[in-house]
């Protein structure tokens, strides 16, 4: 397997541009979120990128792929805690429709290419 570079993959800067936007989005969160919601948001959304980037580092594509299984775990689960920041009235429907198509894009990313992987 060749390594590779993880500042080049566009599931991995797809990643970034989410955590950017999620420590944007939570500036705006009640206090009393701080130690929730606002930390497993960011949490998750760090973790993205992150695992993509441990993968990379990885010798086998079999070890990659549970790094980016890991990634995409924590894609869906920074779905969830979107859903509940929208039922809880912490974003607006706006915002809730534009992140929610942006997640669903990445975790298709992904998983596209976990699938790309297998193939090979």
């Amino acid at each position: 397997m060749q390594r590779h570079n993880f500042k080049k993959l566009k599931i991995w800067k797809e990643g970034m541009f989410l955590t950017r936007e999620t420590y944007k989005m939570v500036r705006n969160f009640p206090d009393f979120e701080k130690f929730n919601l606002v930390s497993q948001l960011i949490r998750c959304a760090v973790s993205i990128p992150s695992n993509i980037a441990e993968g990379t580092s990885k010798r086998t594509d079999k070890h990659f792929t549970q790094y980016l299984e890991n990634s995409l775990g924590s894609a869906f689960e920074w779905e969830t805690q979107l859903i509940i920041a929208y039922s809880e009235e912490h974003i607006s429907e706006e915002k809730f429709k534009a992140f929610e198509l942006k997640i669903q894009e990445i975790q298709k990313m992904i998983s596209g290419f976990i699938d790309g992987l297998e193939k090979s």
